[in-house]
């Protein structure tokens, strides 16, 4: 207690001697040489008392803790003493107690103050191409001469920089011109880093959002240009010139890589422009950020399964039009399709300036899934046709069932070989040819009727009695006539014509063997009805078979339009990816 009482007393009177003091620079000074001294009473004061309970205390281990805790405050106590000198104090006062941040830092008025400027690129944060936007952290660079903050570093114990907060000194109002941040100014303010020769080096870092056009024409194969303008708010190039502090641009030594982009570069160009409301010239940094998109992810999360959906849609024309389900594929495809291209579309800004690659390719395959669901409605609608509601023309004949089979190298059931069949001929031609074919079909159908009357009665092939011949008058009259008919040398058969008695005479041998065979009139009533129905039956049966083929020709012309759109919508699949691949300006890939 007596030594505590010892130092306030101390204390006390060194304080007083402070006062007494005249002069202003002994007045700076005594004060450091008076706290030092206090700090030295006061760890002799407290050495003193550690010593005088040394003789109380029993244990050595209790005086070897004092002594060190002793030690130790007093360490604590020199500690800011020794850190911290005089002369960087007194410089500041001397530099500082007239300054005005307001003033423009020059020798003469008129003379511009030489500015400096040039920024660190550190990282890319995000590009929004939604709302066209980029944010990046990024640190500038702004170097300057201040006049009024210079001295002689030897008059200062060899003090040759300070480091002063940016509101005590004047600093260029030199702000991003294209910014979108709320608070438009997105820097920190540090130090500025102030040497003995009046250069002042001040290095703001922060989070800068600019705007940025984003061109979507080569989207996701896209290089992107993203400017920053940085220029003084207020200064005119007469007060302020702004120069480009390293000619190759911005520095990206320490850039941190980007996932989605590639950074080429960041080059620099100084503007100076004139403007219409004042005649000085104001200048302007702008800084360019080159990136390029990679293009991994989009190639393999959109790309790469529209190619496998564009596939699903062609695999649908193998399928059978009988299977019920190639109609609801296609359509399932061209929903799955929209979704990925409102993919695409929320990704995008919404600008009529480009359509970005990708979505015209999406647009390519959706037209080509569209029209891939028209084909299928169509190839249905051949399959199911039939002769009681369609009739196939002749052209369709002529393209579907002749030349289209013969170039896709398609074979009906039964054909062997490609080889391409005649068509049938044109217009007259083709009318002579139906009728003959018709005079045909009618001489063949009295053929295998009188054939199979012939069978039924037992009788020769080349003639058939007419009901009439088995009359009772027929042997008693003079003349009469018999229709006969008769087998061509062309295969025609035909009425010979009336037999009158010389020729019945002439050809009495026939006549007794057609009187041995006729039949009685009800006997010929009778197969002429059987022949009647059996002519029937042969007509159904015969139309069943034209409707059987005319069907199979409907189905077959179906099968022909499904192997048409299957390699014509290959061809368009594959020639719109190489198109939209080859026509990208490059590809990314880590």
């Amino acid at each position: 207690m007596n030594a505590l009482n010892w130092l306030l007393t101390a204390n006390r009177a060194d304080n007083a001697a402070a006062q007494v003091e005249g002069s202003s620079s002994s007045r700076r000074a005594i004060p450091k040489l008076i706290h030092s001294t206090n700090q030295m009473r006061l760890i002799v004061a407290i050495t003193r008392m550690g010593a005088q309970r040394t003789h109380t205390s029993g244990t050595a281990c209790a005086v070897a803790i004092k002594w060190w805790l002793a030690y130790a405050l007093g360490f604590l106590i020199l500690l800011p003493a020794c850190s911290a000198g005089p002369h960087e104090k007194r410089l500041l006062h001397a530099l500082l107690d007239n300054y005005n941040s307001l003033e423009r830092p020059v020798v003469n008025e008129s003379d511009p103050l030489q500015l400096s400027f040039g920024l660190t690129l550190m990282q890319i944060i995000d590009v929004d191409e939604k709302n066209q936007l980029l944010i990046t952290n990024i640190w500038l660079k702004l170097e300057w001469n201040d006049m009024n903050l210079r001295w002689n570093s030897s008059e200062f114990g060899g003090v040759r920089d300070l480091r002063i907060p940016p509101h005590r000194l004047w600093k260029p109002d030199v702000l991003m011109y294209n910014s979108a941040d709320e608070g438009f100014d997105g820097t920190y303010a540090t130090n500025v880093v102030v040497r003995n020769n009046g250069s002042c080096l001040y290095v703001p870092p922060g989070i800068f959002k600019s705007t940025c056009k984003i061109d979507i024409t080569w989207f996701p194969f896209d290089d992107q240009r993203c400017e920053m303008k940085f220029g003084s708010w207020t200064y005119d190039g007469f007060q302020l010139d702004l120069q480009l502090q390293d000619e190759a641009g911005g520095d990206i030594s320490s850039f941190i890589t980007n996932g989605e982009w590639d950074l080429l570069g960041v080059p620099g160009k100084r503007n100076e422009i004139y403007y219409n409301c004042c005649p000085e010239p104001y200048i302007d940094i702008t800084f360019a950020i080159l990136i390029r998109r990679k293009t991994l992810y989009y190639f393999f999360n959109l790309i790469v399964p529209c190619v496998l959906i564009a596939s699903m849609a062609l695999l649908g024309f193998t399928l059978p039009p009988d299977s019920g389900e190639k109609l609801s594929l296609g359509v399932t495809i061209l929903l799955s399709l929209t979704v990925f291209l409102n993919m695409v579309a929320e990704t995008m800004p919404a600008t009529s300036d480009a359509v970005p690659l990708l979505g015209t390719y999406f647009n390519c395959i959706m037209f080509m899934v569209a029209s891939s669901v028209v084909s299928t409605i169509l190839i249905l609608n051949y399959h199911h046709r039939n002769p009681d509601t369609h009739e196939m023309s002749e052209w369709i004949r002529v393209i579907f069932l002749y030349w289209l089979p013969c170039i896709l190298r398609m074979q009906r059931p039964g054909q062997v070989g490609y080889e391409c069949p005649p068509p049938p001929s044109s217009s007259g031609s083709s009318n002579a040819g139906d009728k003959k074919q018709q005079i045909q079909n009618v001489e063949l159908k009295e053929r295998s009727s009188k054939s199979l009357l012939a069978n039924v009665l037992d009788i020769d092939d080349d003639f058939r009695c007419n009901h009439r011949c088995a009359s009772a008058t027929l042997p008693h009259q003079p003349t009469y006539y018999r229709t006969m008919f008769r087998q061509g040398d062309d295969g025609s058969v035909g009425p010979v014509g009336p037999v009158g008695p010389v020729a019945a005479v002439a050809d009495s041998r026939m006549h007794e063997a057609i009187s041995h065979t006729c039949l009685s009139s009800s006997a010929e009533y009778e197969l002429a009805l059987i022949l009647k129905e059996l002519r029937w039956i042969t007509d159904q049966l015969k139309k069943e078979d034209e409707t059987g083929d005319i069907t199979r020709d409907w189905k077959f012309a179906a099968m022909v339009v499904d192997r048409l759109c299957l390699i014509i919508f290959t061809l368009f699949t594959i020639i719109a990816t190489l198109a939209v691949l080859f026509s990208a300006p490059h590809f990314i890939f880590p």
